[in-house]
């Protein structure tokens, strides 16, 4: 199954925000052992640097950026899906941004996200780190 992991599951595990990173460790967990492939967006991990780096210091925050890389497909945010981004029913453009990226990932199941209301106009599936477990298991 091919996840696509908003920013906010990326901070979640990274600066281990309980009790949500419980779910995100749980996604990363299962992705090692083979049930799911996750990919995200190239914006999203820089925001996750951004954030965690604040939280925890630059060597840290590297570190654990390499380790996270090592896990995830990323999908790179070019033009076209900043301007299609602008086009879209979307409410918040970043969130806009992300779908787009989701969308040239193809044959992405699901988005993974804390906050779906703000994907309410996805084509694609959009599940919260809870609901993907009580849907598929």
């Amino acid at each position: 199954m091919n996840l696509f992991l908003d920013t906010n599951i990326l901070i979640d595990l990274t600066a281990n925000r309980l009790p949500f990173s419980k779910w995100a460790i749980k996604i990363f967990t299962d992705s090692k052992n083979g049930k799911f492939r996750l990919f995200t967006s190239s914006a999203s991990i820089l925001t996750t640097y951004y954030i965690v780096e604040k939280e925890i210091g630059s060597n840290q925050a590297r570190r654990i950026l390499k380790i996270l890389l090592m896990r995830l497909n990323v999908q790179d945010i070019g033009k076209l899906e900043l301007l299609t981004a602008l086009t879209t029913y979307f409410p918040d453009y970043e969130d806009s941004v992300q779908h787009e990226c989701a969308k040239k990932c193809k044959h992405i199941d699901y988005i993974i996200t804390r906050n779906k209301k703000d994907f309410k106009n996805s084509i694609i599936s959009v599940l919260s780190p809870e609901e993907l477990y009580i849907k598929t298991f």
